[in-house]
Formats: structure tokens, C-alpha cells, sequence
């Protein structure tokens, strides 16, 4: 900026290339020049003078002596800066020019976020786009996005009460302010807050959507194994990634919903503690995390009305509490399915995107006009031996690199306690072992998950799970202590409540030669301990498979429900249901699952006509017996 001849005592500067600088609102003392005339508008008089602002955040004192005249407030003159003191004090006085050059000082150069930890305690500005307003019980806290990151920006009018009540989500803005450290993170104390338009705030939106669409693009990682039905959706997934990373960016909330069991967790952990990661790394405020990544475990194999009531509630709390915006939800290992569809259409009168990365059999015509977007191994001819525990460890890589080390036996983990029997198992298998996991010690990994799973409940056990899964865990050996415990807790739960049921197991050979075992779990197991009702169904399966080495079937049931197992009987369980519904009057029939696992429900007083309709449909499906069962049943019958 190039100065003027200052005068003193206030006088009249000489014409001919004067330069008077107009300061925009947002401008600080930064952008000031000793010895340079600005424009200036009187804020209050004082027996000694008058007090000017020359912009929201620079004020000064233009002393009498220094005056050439009288003034109310509101009135504006032109001041030469004489002093930018060391306390910060600024002293003007008066100067009158009648030829000059008039040039606007927009702002200083703005700080980016990255900038502000060698900023700490200077005067900054930022410019960018809200994506949150929360009121606390002191400040307002704006949190504010530019091309670099997130920043909280906390701006006071008084205890509790809203400031800036004109700024709004997704306003360009200007923020003038102290750079501070608050609560282990970065905070900007806010001087001026001013929402921008026009041609400043469209340069500043392209900027962000250019740096948003470039930190939104997922790392470039290769596959953990070779395997060619796996590489069919790679691009799925990428997809997937870039949309999580975008909604981290631009401040909306995301609700991970997942099926309460080994595969549900091992695509679920992996996934939060990714994204936990990658919000910390493009938020200054420490809890961010913690408000924009919520885990929840779902226990039945269907987005149920329970918990989008409960999604619901939550949402709109925080909406109105935190001021967030509306979350998206993410269903892993659930969600592709009809029973889906009613909790998806209660969630499209409110602005909750959902996403779905599954691998049980889909309807696709029902689900995906409801959701954004849909990864599943049927989608490509494929099926569901590619769990979703494989798919979202892939998808956490994607997201963020660095946790490639620390993922090598989630994929193992999650297909032993799918029971997937696809041909990259075994490399899988060999991948855990460069972390020193056998096969065994993988299988009681999905046991003690099992296990712990049922006693959480609803409960979504972070750092237990995240300890048993040896994923974000500190501490190897004390790993290896909570699963040894688990796994042999469950061990010794299976055999206490196969011991009560094996006697009464019923048996028949069906007319396409399969083995079918029948039990009253209601009637013949222990309820209500581990494990539940669908696992002790597949306990017995297992054991009966392996005992005559055949084509087995295996019902176990209830008053009002049934779960499926199937190993070389190509049953196709969701067409089974379909055509229940529509032939026992009254049935009330409804469920899914794969093609050769899954659980039905149904009225109690028709159980009898709806279990002999569904054998007889068992006698006629085809023999195939390299198709093996896949998935431990479903926790919550």
C-alpha cells in the first residue's frame, strides 16, 4: 500500500495522486499502513475528540487538537493514521482533501485453517461457508469450512442468547477474529461476522467446491487379496467413499446403522474408526467426531420402524440442540430389502440421504428409489459369500490409508463368522496371519463379538468392541485376554443350551433326499440367555451337517416365528416368503435373508399351516450341495 505525505495537526494534503482508502467491514489492523488516509464515520464524542471506525474491527481516537472541525455521530470524514501503538491503540487525525483517489481494501489476505496453529493469539480472517450453528449456553458457535478445513468460530452478544440470528447453514461468510486454543483443539473468537454475496461470495463457493470435490476423492488403494468377483464393485465402493467423505465435509452428520452380529461389526468398526479419523484431520474442534459419527447395532436383519423412530428423534434433537444438519444414514449389512422399504419412506419427509453397502439378497426394484446409493454383491451376479465386513474394510482403506496394517484379519474375521466359503477365504486366512492370527484364533474373534453383542443389546459397546476386534485397541495382550473370556464363555453357553435342545430335535428325510430338523426353541431351549433362538438354530445346524455329511435343512421355531438354515438345498428363502404371504390366508408372513438362510414371522394361531406350507416348498428345492449356508442366524427371534 503505498502512503501520502502525512501533515499533522490535522490540515489539507496536497491534490494530485492522493490515495484515500476505503476498508471493507472485515478489514483488521493488519490491513492498515501508518501514515495512509482512510475513510472514517464518527461512532461517539467525548469532550476530547471524536471516535471513528474505519471498518467492524478498527476504531480509534481522532483527538481534538487533531480535528478540523465539529461532528456528530454518523459523520464521516478522512483521517490519516498516525500510530498503531503497541497496546493496539490507534491515533488518527483529520485531513481534508479535495482531489484524491479513492481504492477499496476488500480485507487482508484471509487465513486458512491449516494456517491457524502458527496464528494462535494473532487477529485472523477466514473465509467460507457455515455448516454448523450451535448455541451454548454462552457464545454462539459458528463451525465454518474454506478449501483447507473446519474451524469453530465463537461469537458472544450475551449469555445464551443467539448472535449474527440473520447467518444461516451454507452462508459464505467472513469471519474476523483471535485465533485461541480451546479444549485441546482451535478456536477463532470472533470480532465480526459478516455474510457475504455477489461476486466475492460465488468466488468463495467455487473455491470450495473445487477443494471439497479434491479432498472428497478417495486414497487409491489396491485390494487387500486378488479376487475378481470382489474387483466388480471397486467402483461401487469408491463412490461410497467419496460420498462419506463429502458429507464429513460439508458438516452433515452421518448415522451408521448395522446388523448386530460378527459380519455387521466387522464392517461397521473398521468404518468409524476411518471416519472418526478423517473428521478429526478436517475439523480444529477436538469433539467433532464425537457429533458427526453415531454406531448403532440393529438387531433384526431389517431396517426396523423402532429404530428409524428412534433415528428420527435423535436427529431432530441435535438439529434443534447442536444445530446440525440432518444426518445420513449408512446401513451396513442390512438394508437392502422390502421390510426396509416402510422406514425408508418415513425418512423421505425429512433431508435424511441413505446409503446401503450390503451383501444379503436384495430388492432392488423396492429399495432403490428410496435410497442414493446401493453396493451388493447381487447387483453383479455375484452373492453373499463377498460379506460386508470385507466390502467396508476395502471402503475404510478408501477413506482413510493409514489403517491398511490394522485391517489385515477383519476380512478373515468377518467371513468365518458369515461362514462364507468364497475362493478368497483362504487368502484372507493368510493375510491374518502376517498378524500373527491362525484360523483359530479368528473364529474365537467372531465368538467373543457374538457374544458380547448379545449382552450389549442395543448398546453400541465401543471400546469393548473395538478391544475384541483388535482394531483402534492399545493393548494386543489385553486383546487377547477379552476374547480368550468371551470365546469361552460362549463356548460353554452353546453346549449348556445344546444339551437341553439335542434330544428334542425332530428329524425327516423330504422327498428331494434332504435331512430337515425340526426344534421348538420356545419350547426346548433356554430363552433369553446365549445364545438366542437363531444361533442355537445354527449351532444344531452345524452340528448335523457335519454328523451325516448330506443335504440338511435345518427350522427352528417359535410361536410366531422361524429361522432357516440350508447347506446343499438351494432353497431361495426370500422367494419362499413371497409366495407364503400370498397362500396362507391370515398368515401375516413376512422375513428374508439369503438363499439358503434366513427367518420368517407370522401370525401365531396359522404357525402350523405356515410351517407345512414352507416344508412342502422345502421338499421341492433343488439339491446343490457345494451351496452352503452363510450366515449365523439372525439375534433377534
Amino acid at each position: 500500500m503505498s502512503s501520502p505525505t502525512g501533515t499533522g495537526d490535522g490540515a489539507t494534503v496536497p491534490d494530485g495522486g492522493t490515495i484515500v482508502y476505503d476498508l471493507a467491514d472485515q478489514c483488521t489492523t493488519d490491513d492498515l499502513e501508518e501514515g495512509a488516509l482512510y475513510h472514517a464515520t464518527v461512532n461517539g464524542t467525548v469532550e476530547y475528540g471524536v471516535f471513528v471506525d474505519l471498518s467492524d474491527a478498527v476504531s480509534g481516537l481522532v483527538h481534538d487538537s487533531n480535528l478540523l472541525g465539529q461532528y456528530d455521530v454518523g459523520d464521516d470524514l478522512i483521517v490519516e493514521l498516525g500510530e498503531i501503538r503497541p497496546d493496539g491503540d490507534l491515533s488518527f487525525e483529520e485531513v481534508r482533501v479535495a482531489d484524491y483517489e479513492e481504492q477499496r481494501v476488500a480485507h487482508g489476505n484471509a487465513t486458512t485453517v491449516d494456517d491457524l496453529a502458527d496464528a494462535t493469539g494473532d487477529t485472523v480472517i477466514i473465509e467460507g461457508q457455515v455448516v454448523q450453528i450451535k448455541q451454548t449456553g454462552g457464545p454462539t458457535v459458528f463451525q465454518v469450512r474454506d478449501e483447507t478445513g473446519i474451524v469453530p468460530c465463537a461469537a458472544f452478544e450475551e449469555a445464551g442468547v443467539r448472535a449474527h440470528p440473520d447467518v444461516e447453514i451454507d452462508d459464505i461468510v467472513r469471519v474476523s477474529g483471535r485465533a485461541e486454543e480451546r479444549d485441546d483443539g482451535l478456536q477463532v473468537e470472533a470480532e465480526s461476522l459478516t455474510v457475504l454475496d455477489g461476486e466475492a461470495a460465488d468466488d468463495i463457493q467455487s473455491d470450495l467446491d473445487t477443494a471439497l470435490a479434491e479432498a472428497a476423492e478417495p486414497a487409491d488403494v489396491e485390494p487387500l487379496v486378488e479376487w475378481p468377483a470382489f474387483e466388480k464393485l471397486w467402483d461401487d465402493l469408491r463412490e461410497v467413499a467419496t460420498e462419506l467423505r463429502k458429507t464429513v465435509l460439508s458438516g452433515r452428520p452421518i448415522r451408521m446403522r448395522h446388523h448386530a452380529d460378527g459380519d455387521g461389526l466387522c464392517a461397521s468398526v473398521p468404518l468409524q474408526v476411518a471416519l472418526e479419523s478423517f473428521i478429526a484431520s478436517q475439523y480444529e474442534d477436538a469433539s467433532a467426531p464425537q457429533h458427526l459419527l453415531k454406531r448403532l447395532p440393529s438387531k433384526a436383519p431389517y431396517y426396523e420402524m423402532e429404530d428409524v423412530t428412534r433415528d428420527l428423534n435423535f436427529a431432530l434433537e441435535d438439529r434443534t440442540r447442536h444445530g446440525q444438519k440432518l444426518p445420513m444414514l449408512l446401513m451396513l449389512d442390512n438394508g437392502s430389502t422390502e421390510e426396509d422399504t416402510p422406514a425408508y419412506r418415513n425418512l423421505r419427509h425429512y433431508d435424511i440421504p441413505v446409503v446401503v453397502v450390503d451383501h444379503h439378497h436384495p430388492d432392488p426394484e423396492a429399495v432403490e428409489p428410496l435410497i442414493e446409493q446401493h453396493v451388493n454383491p447381487y447387483l453383479h451376479d455375484e452373492d453373499y459369500r463377498i460379506t460386508t465386513g470385507m466390502l467396508c474394510v476395502e471402503l475404510a482403506r478408501m477413506i482413510d490409508p493409514d489403517l491398511s496394517d490394522d485391517l489385515k484379519h477383519v476380512p478373515a474375521v468377518a467371513g468365518l463368522s458369515d461362514r462364507s466359503e468364497a475362493e478368497a477365504m483362504r487368502d484372507y486366512i493368510d493375510l491374518a496371519a502376517e498378524k500373527d492370527y491362525d484360523e483359530s484364533d479368528l473364529r474365537d474373534i467372531g465368538e467373543a463379538l457374538d457374544y458380547a453383542t448379545h449382552w450389549l443389546r442395543y448398546n453400541s459397546g465401543e471400546q469393548l468392541i473395538t478391544d475384541v476386534l483388535n482394531v483402534d485397541c492399545d493393548d494386543r495382550e489385553r486383546h487377547g485376554e477379552v476374547v480368550e473370556f468371551l470365546s469361552e464363555r460362549a463356548e460353554r453357553d452353546v453346549e449348556d443350551q445344546l444339551d437341553a435342545a439335542m434330544s428334542h430335535v425332530e428329524h425327516e428325510r423330504l422327498d428331494n433326499g434332504a435331512h430337515l430338523y425340526r426344534i421348538d426353541v420356545e419350547n426346548h431351549a433356554h430363552r433369553f440367555t446365549y445364545p438366542a433362538p437363531g444361533k442355537t438354530t445354527g449351532e444344531i445346524h452345524d452340528r448335523k451337517v457335519a454328523e451325516t455329511g448330506d443335504p440338511v435343512i435345518t427350522i427352528g421355531y417359535g410361536p410366531d416365528f422361524a429361522v432357516l438354515r440350508s447347506d446343499g438345498v438351494r432353497l431361495d428363502i426370500p422367494r419362499m416368503v413371497t409366495e407364503l404371504s400370498e397362500e396362507v390366508d391370515g398368515g401375516g408372513v413376512s422375513g428374508g435373508g439369503h438363499l439358503v438362510v434366513g427367518s420368517i414371522k407370522f401370525v401365531k394361531g396359522r404357525r402350523e399351516s405356515v410351517i407345512d406350507s414352507l416344508v412342502e416348498k422345502m421338499a421341492e428345492a433343488e439339491i446343490d450341495e457345494e451351496l452352503g449356508s452363510s450366515t449365523a442366524l439372525p439375534e433377534e427371534v
